[in-house]
């Protein structure tokens, strides 16, 4: 198989806010206080620089982010990867406002619509990485410290 040659820094920032503005589901991996790792697909909404997702609460990635807050996503396959490394922060009904409805129209599902509660997260994304390919490796972060790098 051919290896493309590598994107550079704005290639890659591109083609990475496409896939956050286009794509529904990600992988979310928290870990508890005693370090026992979670990992759950869930849908989400890229909104103002940040994540948001819905969950029960009573699920272990719920519990997780309000006991910790840490977190980090990932999309794309293994050619096409973009992880991310964030701050989640429990939003309240208030809060979420309009974004409810934003994210019930990207994602195809309203969560308020369900018979059981669910409890939404802002993502704030701290560090962003994206690869295709070895020869993309070097040069993977796109975002440091929540700043994007180009």
């Amino acid at each position: 198989m051919a290896i493309n040659p590598p994107r550079s820094l704005p290639e890659r920032r591109h083609d990475v806010l496409t896939r956050l503005k286009d794509d529904v589901d990600l992988w979310v991996s928290t870990a508890d206080a005693g370090g026992v790792p979670y990992l759950v697909p869930l849908s989400f909404l890229w909104i103002d620089e940040t994540f948001l997702i819905a969950t029960p609460p009573t699920a272990p990635t719920a519990r997780n982010l309000t006991a910790g807050g840490n977190v980090r996503l990932a999309l794309g396959a293994t050619r096409d990867v973009v992880l991310v490394e964030g701050v989640a922060r429990p939003l309240t009904t208030a809060e979420l406002g309009t974004m409810g409805d934003a994210y019930a129209a990207h994602t195809g599902w309203d969560p308020r619509a369900e018979g059981t509660d669910y409890q939404y997260f802002r993502i704030e994304p701290r560090r962003i990485q994206a690869w295709r390919e070895v020869n993309e490796l070097k040069g993977r972060d796109i975002m440091r410290d929540g700043v994007w790098l180009d």
